[in-house]
């Protein structure tokens, strides 16, 4: 094959490449620009005065998932008809010709506005409206009513315009994303586990724990955010998919685990016990980290979950070890604070096994019947 021929090819595979990783954001792209363009036409057709705020409303409503665009579509109209009718108001009913008396009424239109918007930062949008219906009318030289109408129909336009092409134009439902998010923070947690089991008596460097823990936890917020907004669309009936919450639940509890275990693991045990424990505890380091990343994949599919039965027998194996130590009475050689820690080590991996239980339920729950 041709140099020239070998550069294409690779050139192309790049670009196939950053288009699968960056897919959700370049749909977003064509999404907005879609629906900026389309606001815009239906404005100009429409003979709306400022076309401008049809356009925005449109960026501001097309968001990455259907869940998103339908909260702050929501919101934003909500926020928009509240603002017109005290704007409105304001204007109609207070003389407002000369610039102190202008700037009298703008304070009255903005400060109570502003403080209804830091205590709900979803009507952030309040202010802004009472604003430009005051100021439109003497830019332009309408009337104060005429003013908020064309508000209204400007943000309406724009808004239901930026939820239409989100529903039509490569939608992106928040139940996908959610999954999407969930199978990233499993193999998160994955990892965790095989670092932090690696070896039972191996105290674990804090940095590394605290890198682990920020990672796990972003992911977490991440999830919980997306999730959220897959609620929004549970509630206006745009999806069957099932409850978020026991996913988000059973996730959080993961990950509670993981910082358990980053303060059990590295207790220094003797050298015997440590060796005893050692095989059981590198099965469940394999058994769960395939288990979590299995899971993930099951959920990015919606398929059943894998099986756990490795998963059950290698925490059993543990178990079984860490009975016959305790009952052998090695643990009465250790320091007090060593005996702590051995003890918290077993009690955290129990709540993971639960857990873990628990997560393979949630995935069969989430499997496409």
């Amino acid at each position: 094959m041709p140099d020239h021929a070998k550069r294409l090819e690779t050139t192309w595979r790049h670009l196939r490449a950053l288009t699968h990783r960056y897919r959700l954001q370049l749909i977003l792209a064509v999404r907005v620009t879609v629906s900026a363009l389309l606001a815009f036409v239906l404005a100009q057709a429409l003979h709306l005065r400022l076309p401008l705020w049809a356009v925005l409303t449109s960026l501001i409503v097309t968001q990455m998932s259907l869940g998103r665009s339908l909260k702050v579509a929501s919101d934003y109209l909500t926020g928009t008809f509240l603002g017109v009718a005290y704007g409105g108001a304001l204007a109609i009913l207070i003389p407002h010709e000369s610039e102190w008396a202008l700037l009298g009424v703008l304070a009255l239109a903005i400060a109570p506005l502003a403080l209804i918007a830091s205590f709900r930062t979803n009507f952030n949008v309040l202010p802004v409206t009472a604003v430009i219906v005051l100021l439109v009318p003497a830019m332009q030289h309408v009337s104060p009513t005429a003013s908020a109408l064309d508000r209204v129909l400007e943000v309406v336009v724009g808004g239901v315009t930026g939820f239409v092409v989100s529903v039509l134009v490569f939608p992106a439902r928040g139940h996908e994303l959610t999954t999407d998010a969930a199978a990233s923070m499993l193999g998160l947690i994955a990892n965790a586990l095989s670092d932090l089991l690696r070896e039972v008596a191996r105290p674990p460097d804090s940095h590394r724990v605290r890198r682990i823990n920020d990672s796990i936890g972003a992911a977490l917020t991440r999830l919980t955010a997306i999730g959220q907004e897959a609620e929004h669309e549970r509630t206006a009936r745009l999806t069957s998919a099932p409850d978020t919450g026991p996913l988000l639940r059973t996730l959080l509890r993961l990950r509670h685990d993981i910082v358990m275990l980053g303060r059990a693991i590295g207790c220094d045990l003797p050298a015997h016990v440590a060796e005893r424990l050692a095989p059981s505890m590198q099965d469940i380091a394999r058994a769960t980290t395939d288990f979590l990343r299995a899971s993930g994949e099951a959920l990015r599919e919606l398929e059943p979950p894998p099986p756990i039965d490795d998963v059950g027998e290698a925490f059993g194996a543990y178990a079984v070890a860490f009975e016959a130590l305790r009952r052998e009475g090695l643990t009465r050689e250790m320091p007090s604070d060593v005996v702590e820690r051995f003890f918290a080590l077993g009690f955290a991996l129990d709540q993971v096994r639960e857990h873990l239980t628990d997560l393979h339920r949630v995935v069969g729950e989430w499997a496409r019947k």
